[in-house]
């Protein structure tokens, strides 16, 4: 008999330590709750301060791009460094390539920056297109956009103003605006 008191205390005491247990991590669990819910409260917060600087910086970097653009526009023999076409363009004709640059860089960075949708750069990309001079830099561009990730959103969107562009020239009616279907975001 005094081996079934003994086996009994013992899985009593085992019984009860396993409660003690349960209940410590029980206790432990509760008071790493609201420090849990600070740390990722708080990474959270660094995540989106590391997404306003990424901005701020999108946007320094587009400010510094046009101030160059602005240089090269202003002093042909700036400019000279900005050509890419072989010397195949005049002086004038580089400076309005600079500045058709510029209008589509502001469209890209708009678009980027989610200022505008897809389908609202789409439509920018049209009326920019109606222009001889903005077509003319585009069809010089060509192979610029050639070298850019095919993954990229700048390509995507230069892939789908090429369309646009074959579009428009294929198209048989004056209305130019509604040539083309916009894409859905």
């Amino acid at each position: 008999m005094a081996t079934q008191k003994y086996g009994y205390r013992g899985l009593r005491a085992t019984a009860s330590a396993g409660m003690v247990l349960a209940a410590g991590a029980a206790v432990a669990l509760a008071l790493r709750g609201p420090a849990f819910h600070a740390l990722r409260a708080r990474i959270e917060r660094l995540e989106e301060a590391a997404q306003s600087q990424r901005r701020t910086n999108f946007a320094h970097q587009q400010r510094l791009h046009w101030e160059l653009l602005s240089k090269a526009m202003d002093d042909p023999e700036l400019a000279e460094v900005l050509d890419a076409y072989d010397g195949a363009v005049s002086p004038r004709k580089q400076r309005q390539f600079l500045f058709a640059n510029a209008l589509y860089t502001n469209a890209l960075c708009y678009y980027r920056m989610g200022n505008v949708t897809r389908e609202e750069f789409f439509g920018f990309a049209r009326s920019m297109l109606q222009n001889p001079l903005f077509r003319e830099y585009w069809y010089a561009t060509r192979p610029h956009r050639a070298t850019l990730v095919d993954s990229s959103d700048e390509a995507g969107l230069g892939r789908m103003v090429d369309d646009l562009l074959a579009q428009l020239e294929e198209a048989d009616i004056d209305e130019w605006w509604v040539v083309g279907d916009p894409p859905g975001e």
